[in-house]
C-alpha cells in the first residue's frame, strides 16, 4: 500500500513519533512517522522528544508520504514539513532512535551514528533504552 503523497495541516503531536494531520475532505489522520523509533512519553527524553515534533511541524503545512499500515491502524509515512524531513531531523537532533527492525533508508542509520557520535539529546544519557525495549519490559508487568 503506497499511497500518492498528501498535503495536510498537522493539528497535533501525540509524541516524538506520532502525529495527527487533517487534509482536505478527509477526516483527521494518524500518522506514525516512518524508520524512526521515539523515547515513549514516560521514559527519559520523552517528554523532548515530543517538544522537537511539535517544534517541526506543529502547526504546520505537512507532506505526507505514506508507506504502509501499522498494526493499529495508522498510516506509516515520512513526514516533511515546511520543507524539513521531520524523520530524519529527530534522528539527527538525537530525539529518536533509527527503528532498524522497519528501516529502508541507510541515510537515517548514519544520522543515528553522527548523533551518538556526538552526543546528541538522548545520546548525552549513559544508557539509553531503546524504546522498542522499554516497551516490552513494561508488558512483562514489572
Amino acid at each position: 500500500m503506497i499511497e500518492a503523497a498528501l498535503l495536510c495541516l498537522v493539528v497535533g503531536i501525540s509524541d516524538g513519533d506520532t502525529i495527527k494531520v487533517r487534509c482536505t475532505d478527509q477526516p483527521q489522520i494518524v500518522i506514525r512517522l516512518a524508520e524512526i523509533d521515539a523515547p515513549e512519553k514516560a521514559q527519559a527524553f520523552g517528554q523532548r522528544s515530543k517538544e522537537m515534533l511539535s517544534t517541526l511541524c506543529f502547526k504546520k503545512q505537512a507532506e505526507i508520504r505514506p508507506s504502509t499500515r501499522d498494526r493499529y491502524g495508522r498510516t506509516v509515512a515520512r513526514v516533511i514539513c515546511t520543507g524539513t524531513d521531520a524523520n530524519a531531523a529527530m534522528v539527527r537532533s538525537g530525539m529518536a532512535w533509527a527503528y532498524t527492525r522497519y528501516l529502508t533508508d541507510p541515510q537515517i542509520q548514519a544520522m543515528e551514528v553522527v548523533a551518538r557520535r556526538e552526543r546528541l539529546g538522548l545520546w548525552a544519557d549513559a544508557d539509553p533504552v531503546p524504546p522498542w525495549e522499554w516497551r516490552k519490559s513494561r508488558s512483562k508487568g514489572s
